[in-house]
């Protein structure tokens, strides 16, 4: 029993170590790819369409991919995908040793970037329960949650130094590195593949996309969780593009004092992050999800209602909403996967993370019409009182209150 045991957790964490290798060199690109555009376009209208390559294949082709990730092998199609992800970075790395980037190339190189975090954060998730037991999965998503954090607060930092010492080649180098370490992790672990029936592969694709998502409605509790999920992102996702502005404009505050609010809301996430790994499996998840919600409109309307000197108590709501962040996503995840088949998995969770993509950009039209308008602090206040709305609305739906 004790050797079951220890072997799980070191599969998991053989998984995790390289997931984190990966994260943060991945993060510390990213950055170090938007500091390169910044510095070479001086284009507001470049660095949006630099956001939205990011996330639109998972938002446009997120359902179809689930299909794929259900279908085949899980383990291959991360390898797959890490390996796709660093194939793209060396093709960069090479063209700059011999001339200065274009930007229609970093630009291609974001896409098929996206795309493969497309297939691989799918298909991660959905490897997870076919490891982990499912007792402890809400304390894995967790760790997950914290090797997040860690790299929300590493990436920056990292980032602006390594691209004012070294050549962007090198940083992408590194990003290649850090993605074959990844695939090495994967390929040593012995993942359990899917009893799939070979006349299923031969399906229709379409048919199996459907079933994704009535699977999902068939379970009404984690359906309305997801629509009530998608409108909390709707509303708070904008948010964390307005993270500058409410420092700089409202509180009259400097790029440092910017750096200062997202390092407070990284640390309030990692300590979310180990305290959900630490204390593991809740029995009043519903409770937990709600909690964490009002946490976060509770910071959001304080936020709105500070004097301009009010910066410090700022920094404090932003290490409370980092502190709720992993008490609703993580616990949500386990929740998802203590409650649909394996099997169906990847195409859950592709097409939640669709359905949350194509409401994000929605979500930021809005707030950035009504944050120069009425004023970004009181966006805050709105957007906090709207999003308390949701954490009361959440546990009266008799469908969601059942999934305790």
């Amino acid at each position: 029993m004790t050797k079951q045991i220890s072997k799980w957790k070191q599969n998991f964490f053989m998984i995790w170590s390289g997931q984190a290798v990966s994260l943060i060199t991945s993060a510390i690109l990213q950055m170090s790819m938007i500091f390169y555009l910044t510095e070479k376009t001086q284009s507001a209208m470049f660095l949006s369409m630099a956001s939205l390559v990011a996330f639109l294949p998972y938002a446009v082709f997120g359902p179809a991919i689930g299909v794929l990730v259900d279908r085949y092998d899980r383990k291959k199609i991360m390898i797959g995908a890490d390996l796709i992800i660093a194939a793209a970075a060396a093709i960069m790395a090479f063209i700059s040793l011999y001339m200065e980037l274009p930007v229609w190339v970093v630009m291609t190189v974001l896409f098929i970037r996206s795309i493969g975090t497309a297939f691989h954060s799918p298909a991660l998730s959905a490897v997870i329960p076919l490891l982990v037991p499912e007792e402890q999965l809400t304390k894995c998503a967790g760790y997950s949650q914290s090797l997040q954090s860690i790299s929300y607060i590493i990436s920056p930092v990292a980032a602006a130094f390594l691209y004012s010492v070294w050549e962007l080649n090198v940083i992408i180098s590194m990003d290649v590195l850090g993605a074959v370490i990844a695939c090495m992790m994967v390929a040593l672990v012995r993942i359990p593949k899917l009893n799939l029936k070979q006349q299923s592969l031969k399906r229709n694709f379409m048919l199996d996309m459907k079933e994704g998502f009535l699977v999902l409605k068939e379970n009404k509790g984690l359906f309305a969780l997801m629509l009530i999920g998608t409108l909390y992102m709707f509303v708070y996702m904008p948010i964390n593009a307005l993270y500058p502005l409410v420092s700089m404009k409202y509180f009259d505050g400097t790029p440092m004092h910017v750096s200062i609010t997202e390092i407070a809301y990284a640390s309030g996430m990692l300590a979310g992050g180990l305290l959900l790994g630490v204390f593991g499996k809740f029995k009043k998840q519903i409770t937990l999800i709600t909690a964490s919600i009002f946490m976060m409109g509770g910071s959001l309307s304080i936020s709105g209602l500070l004097p301009s000197n009010g910066f410090i108590f700022f920094v404090l709501c932003c290490v409370i909403m980092g502190l709720s962040v992993p008490f609703y996503s993580g616990v949500q995840m386990a929740l998802f996967q203590e409650n649909i088949k394996p099997e169906y998995l990847g195409r859950v969770f592709s097409l939640t993370g669709s359905i949350i993509s194509l409401a994000m950009p929605l979500g930021l039209i809005i707030s950035g019409f009504f944050a120069d308008r009425i004023g970004v602090n009181h966006w805050f206040l709105m957007s906090g009182i709207i999003i308390i709305g949701i954490a009361i609305i959440c546990p009266l739906v008799t469908s969601i209150r059942r999934l305790e």
